[in-house]
């Protein structure tokens, strides 16, 4: 018997409760995880409270990440006793997640955990880390160097902006950090960043062309604050995009890209093949000081993953937060 968090749909609506399952219950799978740490996520969040229609089947158990040990495994790159991590790949919408005490689980979609990571860092980093260190990886791989100027990246105080930050700085570059929270100022500036900017500068309507002002961009946050920050962006630049929290539209024009030649990548955690995985993995293991990963988790308990999702959703969690599977 285990604990985890379990997402039904009955005649009466939607629930969201902390419950006790047997193993038995587990869907199918060729590698069993004891989980050690999980986290809490906005796609688990929107899950759990049912504000958007994230969830595909049901019951679920919600957990788009997790860390832990196997315990059986049937796939071949895999044994009892090896430590991984897991993000993406619809777990948590489709197959049962990481907000449990145990997951069963595609061997495929499981990477090794860095042996200079612990579970709980593991999960600080998170999808959120993990999406970061691809970001990063993206930029550096088109070419953009240090001396080429700043890099802006906004959603700053979110799990993906606050590791994008501390990778960046690390890195040598100047990054920029749009936030809408001008009190996390000392937060930001603690993980690298060298210039704080009101994400108001960036979310209205701007022309086609502005001053040039980044060598490159990582956006969380997509519609017009992606398109003024590809309308800010030097010749030649590179603006990643990998997320639309003020929204799904892209209300931009072609000339940044054609008059100053700035190349716009998206970025993809969910279904990135293992190759991209592995090197994301093996930078923020190798790149993030384990001050930095402190400083972006709050931890909390399995059983307080409910109550948070309302907080995260209305923007009220600073980074990142752990859960504690096991209490």
């Amino acid at each position: 018997m285990f604990s985890a968090i379990l997402i039904e749909q009955g005649d009466a609506g939607r629930t969201a409760a902390l419950t006790t399952l047997d193993e038995a219950e587990l869907p199918d799978g060729d590698v069993t995880v004891e989980v050690a740490y999980s986290t809490l996520n906005y796609k688990d969040a929107l899950a759990i409270t049912g504000r958007s229609p994230v969830v595909r089947r049901f019951p679920m158990v919600p957990g788009i990440d997790l860390a832990g040990v196997v315990t059986e495994s049937a796939h071949g790159a895999w044994k009892a006793g090896d430590p991984v991590v897991l993000n993406g790949w619809g777990v948590g919408e489709s197959h049962w997640g990481g907000l449990a005490q145990r997951a069963r689980l595609n061997g495929d979609w499981l990477v090794p955990l860095p042996a200079n990571l612990t579970p709980r860092q593991a999960m600080a980093i998170g999808t959120a880390g993990y999406t970061a260190g691809l970001c990063v990886n993206a930029l550096l791989d088109h070419g953009v160097r240090p001396d080429q100027g700043e890099i802006l990246v906004t959603g700053a105080t979110g799990g993906v902006g606050s590791v994008a930050i501390a990778l960046l700085s690390k890195a040598g570059f100047g990054v920029a950090a749009a936030t809408g929270t001008p009190s996390e100022s000392d937060y930001l500036q603690r993980l690298g960043a060298t210039g704080v900017l009101d994400r108001a500068e960036l979310a209205e309507a701007g022309k086609p062309l502005q001053k040039e002002r980044w060598a490159g961009v990582i956006d969380s946050v997509g519609s017009r604050t992606l398109a003024n920050a590809c309308a800010q962006t030097r010749y030649g630049g590179t603006v990643v995009a990998c997320g639309l929290a003020q929204g799904m539209d892209f209300p931009a024009t072609v000339a940044p890209f054609i008059l100053r030649g700035v190349s716009l990548i998206g970025i993809d955690s969910v279904m990135a093949p293992a190759a991209p995985r592995t090197a994301a993995w093996e930078r923020l293991s190798r790149d993030l000081d384990p001050g930095a990963i402190d400083a972006i988790a709050q931890e909390i308990a399995l059983a307080d993953a409910i109550t948070a999702s309302d907080r995260l959703l209305e923007g009220r969690v600073r980074g990142r937060l752990v859960v504690d599977v096991n209490r």
